[in-house]
């Protein structure tokens, strides 16, 4: 049998809706899964009609191929890959490379062709090529059966300018758009469920993400810190996070604990982290918050409470989970890839100094008297000077230089 090139078909849904801007969104697309291919056997990556096509590197076997392709579904911006190979615009050789890419696709009873022609100077139209690939391919497969509805296996065929793709193995992707397509945004980031997967969902909505991890340190140990890198090296695989902030938050936690009535802890402490939040966002450039919240799912969710939390800054705060229950996002976290390190206990900011019964239909007026006793500015301006970075593999992203006061004392050399 001959041997053909593999490629991989990176196809898209959403991006082919764009209008004049598409090819940015394309390029965006290629230029991620180039960073993230980089152990891989790839030879080049091309756009050619609506596809976003890998060449491997010839030699290349169907593990690899395999493995390449399951990186590249996770990819945010991909709907659909199809591992297959590459051939000459010769409908006898595209009959050698379907039973090639059949003989690949496992266990099946089934299939059907779906062939579709690019250009009209190819002669032969996209339903003659189903009837004579698929009448070949019965011929050499005389125990397996056509079916045009719901087959257990689809022959791919496309035929563009100058190159045949032909693939029988296609799964689905995550969808979406590209990271680095739809701007930045600051995420508060936890070691727990909910907020990784806020932060996946809006880097599957092309967002640059950005975490901020409030840490109870020092008053708990800094085993959420771990998890929480855990989690953003699960993340990077695919390219949904750029970086991570930890803020040593326990020692404010405790101050605001010994001056505020306890039933407003928790809003303080909102309060507290979004103003941070929104002070590391003026530095990225970022144009929301982001946090994991769902309505109504603890004491801090409640409308009351959003909205006594959400006046705290100027800048929008988006809430990707706020009508989703806690056995959904536990199915998208599983989807992620983030939920077996979020199951993990550990202490953080978010059980520190807890009141026993928690306000949860603040009202305003009352939030903004207590909170005036606190010193929020100074504690603003010591978290930032003090504030710990860890920055993670992103191709949409170039890092900011953080500026703390403390470089500003150092005279010039």
């Amino acid at each position: 049998m001959i041997e053909f090139q593999r490629i991989i078909l990176a196809h898209y849904h959403e991006i082919g809706l764009k209008g004049h801007n598409r090819s940015v969104f394309e390029t965006r697309l290629l230029k991620n899964l180039e960073a993230l291919l980089t152990g891989f056997p790839v030879v080049t990556i091309h756009r050619i009609s609506g596809r976003i096509c890998v060449f491997l590197r010839e030699g290349t076997d169907w593990d690899t191929a395999v493995a390449a392709s399951e990186v590249i579904g996770r990819v945010p911006g991909v709907a659909r890959v199809s591992c297959g190979f590459k051939c000459e615009r010769d409908l006898d050789e595209m009959i050698q490379t379907a039973l090639a890419a059949l003989s690949e696709a496992g266990d099946f009873s089934t299939f059907k062709v779906a062939a579709r022609r690019n250009h009209t100077d190819f002669a032969t139209n996209s339903m003659e090529m189903n009837q004579i690939i698929g009448g070949a391919l019965s011929e050499a497969c005389p125990d397996k059966g056509v079916r045009m509805k719901n087959p257990d296996v689809t022959v791919g065929v496309e035929v563009v300018q100058n190159a045949s793709y032909v693939y029988a193995r296609s799964v689905p992707g995550v969808g979406g758009l590209p990271v680095g397509s739809s701007g930045k945004v600051v995420c508060l980031l936890s070691s727990g469920i909910d907020s990784p997967v806020a932060t996946w969902k809006m880097a599957r909505r092309g967002a640059v993400c950005i975490g901020v991890h409030f840490s109870g340190r020092p008053q708990t140990s800094d085993a959420s810190e771990y998890l929480v890198d855990d989690i953003a090296r699960v993340l990077e695989r695919t390219g949904c996070i750029a970086r991570v902030y930890t803020v040593p938050f326990g020692d404010y936690q405790r101050e605001i604990a010994l001056t505020v009535p306890p039933e407003l802890r928790v809003i303080m402490y909102r309060r507290l982290m979004f103003k941070v939040a929104e002070a590391l966002a003026r530095i990225e450039h970022a144009g929301a918050l982001v946090t994991g919240e769902s309505l109504g799912q603890v004491a801090s969710q409640t409308l009351d409470n959003i909205r006594a939390t959400d006046q705290a800054v100027d800048c929008p705060v988006f809430r990707p989970l706020i009508g989703t229950d806690k056995l959904e996002i536990i199915g998208e976290a599983q989807r992620a890839g983030t939920f077996e390190i979020s199951s993990q206990d550990a202490p953080d900011c978010c059980t520190l100094f807890m009141p026993r019964s928690p306000e949860t239909h603040a009202k305003l007026p009352v939030v903004l008297e207590a909170e005036s006793a606190l010193p929020l500015e100074k504690w603003i301006d010591e978290i930032i000077d003090n504030v710990e970075v860890r920055d993670y593999a992103c191709s949409a992203y170039k890092p900011k230089k953080l500026r703390r006061r403390r470089d500003a004392e150092i005279p010039a050399q």
